[in-house]
């Protein structure tokens, strides 16, 4: 059976065919280095796709992409999968080492200790890692301590108990089980204030929670606390078709949690649940801060010029993925979507290999489910342009989908082709 690829917009058609038709070009009028050291911090879509386009575009470069996990496993179609809808898969789940050897470049399993950029090396729970170009790509991490939450105990057993699952997709199955234990009452539902990883989600979740409550015919609802806006492509599905099994508290944030009580506590009560999937704030891991990666004391996401990528202190180091920060005072951050990841992966990777000067910008695509019974759908198209004056603008376009299963699964498809 062929994959059948979702069919590229004009504009992004006319993209690929230039850059596919300039590439020789660039490849000849740019030196590829013949040596040096990449190391690649974090091994999601974005440090995935670093790697095997670096392998491709500069053979002599030593590549070593360094993860605290031994497996990649994907986010992609994890919410269906969580309850049940209409056969889905597991999340995909490669291991890293395997894939490393097919491709041709080094992994190192090791957790992330520090930083030392005037010495040019990444400390590892594995060892210290000499590089000569760095490619900061960590993913996130919660910040409980928004929640007044700052000890290890209490922290591992909120994330036993009732976490969302948000920071890494390893923790899916333990989701899975919890939810297969779920015997009926209100479920709360907490997404974090933006911007945070992939911001369709936890809406999506959200309505699947709700077709599945409906369909066990289990009493209880979904309790959605929201501190953002209501993304629009949801708002019927909330306020209309799914109003009987989900109560939506938009602007509300949560303040404090009571495990033993079984209670959350938002800024107007204290809201009571037999089950919760809880995800606080986000942030760039700790240790960016601690090697000056960041915007500001008060910023929690990376520094990073919004077309090279590139550290504002220091040329050698590029950030991508989520950890990434603020781009435009228009729309503020890149979405924090494996799209975007893998796309900034491709970007860093043609500079280091001097692939060209100027780097494409992360357009990307996204498949929402935004009805089920019946399924309905949403193509979410994001490009960037830079304004005569250089301002950078986000362009949106979105159109229904007549069969939204069939195209998300061909966009992971298409994706997962050109890394694993």
């Amino acid at each position: 059976m062929v994959a059948q690829f979702p069919r590229l917009s004009s504009v992004s058609r006319r993209r690929f065919l230039y850059a596919a038709a300039v590439w020789p070009l660039l490849r000849t009028a740019h030196a590829v280095p013949k040596s040096g050291r990449v190391v690649i911090a974090g091994a999601g879509w974005g440090g995935l796709r670093a790697a095997a386009a670096l392998r491709q575009y500069a053979p002599g470069l030593e590549v070593t992409l360094v993860d605290r996990s031994a497996y990649f496993t994907s986010f992609s179609g994890s919410n269906r999968w969580l309850v049940g809808h209409a056969d889905a898969p597991p999340p995909l789940q490669r291991n890293y080492a395997e894939l490393a050897a097919a491709r041709g470049y080094r992994f190192l399993q090791g957790e992330i200790r520090a930083l030392e950029r005037a010495a040019q090396l990444l400390h590892t729970s594995a060892g210290a890692l000499p590089y000569d170009w760095l490619v900061v790509a960590p993913g996130i991490e919660e910040d409980w301590r928004a929640w007044g939450v700052d000890d290890a105990a209490s922290v591992a057993r909120l994330e036993a108990e009732a976490s969302g699952a948000m920071r890494s997709a390893a923790d899916l199955p333990r989701l899975r089980a919890r939810l297969q234990d779920f015997k009926g009452g209100d479920l709360v539902l907490a997404i974090p204030p933006a911007p945070y990883r992939c911001p369709p989600a936890p809406y999506e979740r959200a309505l699947l929670l709700a077709w599945w409550l409906k369909q066990r015919r289990l009493p209880g609802k979904v309790i959605v606390i929201d501190p953002n806006p209501l993304m629009p492509a949801y708002r019927r599905a909330f306020n209309d078709t799914w109003r009987e099994q989900i109560t939506y508290l938009d602007h509300a944030r949560v303040r404090a949690i009571d495990l033993d009580k079984r209670t959350v506590s938002t800024d107007l009560d204290d809201i009571p649940f037999a089950a919760a999937f809880l995800s606080p704030p986000q942030k760039a891991p700790s240790w960016l801060a601690a090697a000056g990666l960041l915007a500001s004391a008060n910023d929690p996401w990376g520094a990073q010029d919004a077309a090279s990528l590139r550290s504002g202190v220091d040329a050698s180091v590029f950030i991508i993925g989520d950890a990434a920060g603020r781009v435009s005072s228009q729309f503020g951050h890149y979405p924090k979507t494996a799209h975007v990841a893998a796309a900034m992966g491709i970007m860093v990777a043609a500079q280091i290999a001097g692939a060209g000067a100027a780097p494409a910008w992360p357009d990307s695509v996204c498949h929402l489910l935004t009805g089920v019974a019946p399924d309905r759908g949403t193509r979410l198209e994001v490009a960037y342009r830079r304004r005569g004056d250089g301002f950078l603008m986000q362009e949106i376009r979105q159109q229904q989908e007549a069969d939204p299963l069939a195209a998300a699964a061909a966009w992971a498809a298409a994706h997962y082709a050109e890394f694993l």
